[in-house]
């Protein structure tokens, strides 16, 4: 699912999600998460703040990687895995980011901004991007956090963890597994 990060209640989605799955069927997911777009969210704040008295928020909030596998257990799925992956991307500008956002449909939707940013905030913003965040070059990075989800909806047949204590190598045994499997090449 692409657009998980637009989802106004996500445990919610993610229950619904669950509840249509077959018994041992998967749910693999990705979604923008966490610091994603964090030095244009600073450059806002800060320009904003300066020229304004006060800033709204004119990126959408993102839910935070310690969230998410909480809220996908929360809505019964087992066998969590949870990776993130950072990805920068840069622009000439922070005006082509925002323009290369608003042609992907990300442009910001929260009900509790302001409709629209006077142009002394905006030319402040970029300034602040290009000084606080910006490359050699002269262009500026804009940062995405992907948040790559797995969950599983229980059947029987899934693997089950071993009993507590039934392990037959400890895991103080573990450091040494590389001297044993030396001394066995030697041997041969």
């Amino acid at each position: 699912m692409r657009c998980l990060h637009w989802v106004n209640d996500l445990p919610r989605a993610l229950e619904q999600i669950h509840y249509v799955l077959k018994p041992d069927g998967v749910f693999i997911g990705a979604m923008f998460g966490g610091d994603t777009l964090y030095e244009l969210r600073c450059s806002l704040q800060l320009a904003e703040t300066e020229r304004e008295g006060g800033f709204s928020p004119h990126v959408s909030p993102f839910t935070a990687v310690s969230d998410l596998g909480h809220l996908l257990g929360r809505a019964g799925f087992n066998t969590l895995t949870v990776d993130t992956d950072e990805i920068q991307v840069n622009y000439p500008g922070m005006f082509e980011l925002m323009e290369d956002l608003q042609g992907m449909g990300e442009s910001n939707c929260a009900w509790n901004r302001k409709a629209l940013l006077h142009r002394d905030t905006m030319l402040a913003a970029a300034a602040v991007y290009g000084e606080m965040y910006g490359n050699e070059d002269g262009s500026v990075p804009a940062t995405y956090q992907i948040y790559y989800m797995i969950g599983w909806k229980y059947h029987d047949s899934q693997a089950q963890p071993a009993e507590r204590g039934s392990a037959t190598v400890s895991f103080g045994e573990l450091g040494k597994i590389n001297n044993l499997m030396s001394q066995e090449k030697k041997s041969q």
